[in-house]
Protein backbone atom coordinates (compact mmCIF):
# COMPACT_ATOMS: atom_id res chain seq x y z
CA UNK A 1 0.00 0.00 0.00
CA UNK A 2 2.69 2.45 0.90
CA UNK A 3 4.80 1.76 -2.23
CA UNK A 4 1.37 2.34 -4.48
CA UNK A 5 0.93 5.41 -2.55
CA UNK A 6 4.83 6.86 -2.86
CA UNK A 7 4.64 5.34 -6.73
CA UNK A 8 1.93 7.77 -7.16
CA UNK A 9 2.83 10.86 -5.71
CA UNK A 10 6.33 10.28 -7.54
CA UNK A 11 5.26 9.45 -10.75
CA UNK A 12 3.02 12.11 -11.26
CA UNK A 13 5.78 14.78 -10.96
CA UNK A 14 8.82 13.17 -12.59
CA UNK A 15 8.59 13.90 -16.52
CA UNK A 16 11.11 10.70 -17.45
CA UNK A 17 13.48 10.82 -20.41
CA UNK A 18 11.56 7.18 -21.52
CA UNK A 19 8.02 9.19 -21.87
CA UNK A 20 9.28 10.84 -24.83
CA UNK A 21 10.93 8.04 -26.56
CA UNK A 22 9.44 7.35 -30.09
CA UNK A 23 6.04 5.26 -29.40
CA UNK A 24 7.17 2.61 -31.98
CA UNK A 25 10.36 1.93 -30.36
CA UNK A 26 10.95 -0.06 -27.77
CA UNK A 27 11.20 1.00 -23.99
CA UNK A 28 14.73 1.65 -23.42
CA UNK A 29 15.06 1.82 -19.97
CA UNK A 30 12.94 1.56 -16.82
CA UNK A 31 12.52 4.25 -14.29
CA UNK A 32 11.21 2.88 -11.13
CA UNK A 33 10.32 5.98 -8.59
CA UNK A 34 11.77 5.10 -5.08
CA UNK A 35 11.55 7.73 -2.36
CA UNK A 36 10.23 11.54 -2.31
CA UNK A 37 10.18 13.64 0.71
CA UNK A 38 10.87 17.20 1.20
CA UNK A 39 13.94 18.28 3.29
CA UNK A 40 12.82 19.60 6.55
CA UNK A 41 16.10 21.40 7.28
CA UNK A 42 16.21 22.97 4.27
CA UNK A 43 13.29 24.76 3.54
CA UNK A 44 11.88 25.00 -0.57
CA UNK A 45 14.45 21.39 -1.04
CA UNK A 46 12.86 17.98 -1.73
CA UNK A 47 15.57 15.09 -2.04
CA UNK A 48 14.18 12.30 -4.71
CA UNK A 49 15.68 8.48 -5.79
CA UNK A 50 14.51 6.88 -8.67
CA UNK A 51 16.26 3.63 -9.56
CA UNK A 52 16.99 3.25 -13.51
CA UNK A 53 17.08 0.20 -15.01
CA UNK A 54 18.93 -0.29 -18.49
CA UNK A 55 18.54 -3.77 -20.71
CA UNK A 56 21.72 -4.85 -22.50
CA UNK A 57 22.24 -2.21 -25.01
CA UNK A 58 19.47 0.11 -23.69
CA UNK A 59 19.79 3.77 -23.75
CA UNK A 60 18.39 7.09 -22.43
CA UNK A 61 17.73 10.01 -24.55
CA UNK A 62 20.29 12.97 -24.40
CA UNK A 63 18.28 15.16 -21.76
CA UNK A 64 18.71 18.06 -19.16
CA UNK A 65 17.30 17.62 -15.82
CA UNK A 66 15.54 20.95 -13.42
CA UNK A 67 17.55 23.75 -13.55
CA UNK A 68 17.56 23.42 -9.53
CA UNK A 69 18.86 19.87 -9.53
CA UNK A 70 21.81 18.56 -8.18
CA UNK A 71 22.30 14.87 -8.67
CA UNK A 72 24.42 11.80 -7.33
CA UNK A 73 24.00 8.58 -9.44
CA UNK A 74 25.43 5.43 -8.09
CA UNK A 75 26.08 2.58 -10.10
CA UNK A 76 24.01 -0.97 -8.53
CA UNK A 77 25.16 -3.12 -10.77
CA UNK A 78 26.84 -3.78 -14.36
CA UNK A 79 28.63 -0.95 -16.38
CA UNK A 80 26.92 2.71 -16.93
CA UNK A 81 28.57 5.15 -19.66
CA UNK A 82 27.59 8.54 -18.89
CA UNK A 83 28.55 11.77 -20.37
CA UNK A 84 27.53 14.92 -19.01
CA UNK A 85 28.22 18.42 -20.29
CA UNK A 86 31.23 18.49 -22.28
CA UNK A 87 33.31 16.04 -20.09
CA UNK A 88 34.57 13.23 -21.66
CA UNK A 89 32.77 10.30 -22.07
CA UNK A 90 33.35 7.65 -19.26
CA UNK A 91 32.23 3.93 -18.18
CA UNK A 92 31.03 3.34 -14.64
CA UNK A 93 31.40 0.06 -13.47
CA UNK A 94 29.16 -1.30 -9.90
CA UNK A 95 29.95 0.77 -7.07
CA UNK A 96 31.29 3.95 -8.61
CA UNK A 97 29.53 7.50 -8.45
CA UNK A 98 29.38 10.18 -11.09
CA UNK A 99 27.46 14.01 -10.49
CA UNK A 100 25.38 16.29 -12.06
CA UNK A 101 25.60 19.70 -11.45
CA UNK A 102 22.41 22.10 -12.11
CA UNK A 103 21.48 22.50 -15.71
CA UNK A 104 23.89 19.74 -16.76
CA UNK A 105 23.27 18.47 -20.05
CA UNK A 106 23.29 14.59 -19.65
CA UNK A 107 24.17 13.44 -22.95
CA UNK A 108 24.82 9.86 -22.85
CA UNK A 109 23.83 7.43 -20.26
CA UNK A 110 23.42 4.04 -21.45
CA UNK A 111 24.32 0.19 -20.42
CA UNK A 112 28.03 0.04 -21.24
CA UNK A 113 27.34 -3.87 -22.26
CA UNK A 114 25.30 -5.52 -25.14
CA UNK A 115 24.74 -8.58 -22.75
CA UNK A 116 24.25 -8.07 -19.32
CA UNK A 117 22.24 -5.04 -17.78
CA UNK A 118 22.80 -2.62 -15.68
CA UNK A 119 21.17 -0.54 -13.61
CA UNK A 120 21.72 2.73 -10.85
CA UNK A 121 20.24 4.70 -8.20
CA UNK A 122 20.47 8.36 -8.88
CA UNK A 123 18.97 10.50 -5.77
CA UNK A 124 18.35 13.94 -7.01
CA UNK A 125 18.58 17.62 -4.61
CA UNK A 126 15.53 19.68 -5.96
CA UNK A 127 13.96 22.70 -5.18
CA UNK A 128 10.54 21.37 -4.69
CA UNK A 129 8.72 23.53 -6.97
CA UNK A 130 10.71 22.55 -10.07
CA UNK A 131 9.14 20.92 -12.81
CA UNK A 132 9.56 18.63 -14.89
CA UNK A 133 12.56 17.02 -13.75
CA UNK A 134 13.76 15.49 -16.93
CA UNK A 135 13.58 17.18 -20.20
CA UNK A 136 14.66 15.24 -23.49
CA UNK A 137 16.65 17.54 -25.70
CA UNK A 138 15.18 18.05 -28.95
CA UNK A 139 17.52 17.35 -31.99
Amino acid sequence: MIRNLLYAALITPLTLSAAFADSNAPRQETVTPVFQHEIPNIPGKTLVSVVVNYAPGAKSVSHHHARSAFIYAYVLAGEIRSQVDNQPAKVYKTGEVFFEGPGAQHKISENASTTKPASLLAVLIVDSKDQPLTTPDIK
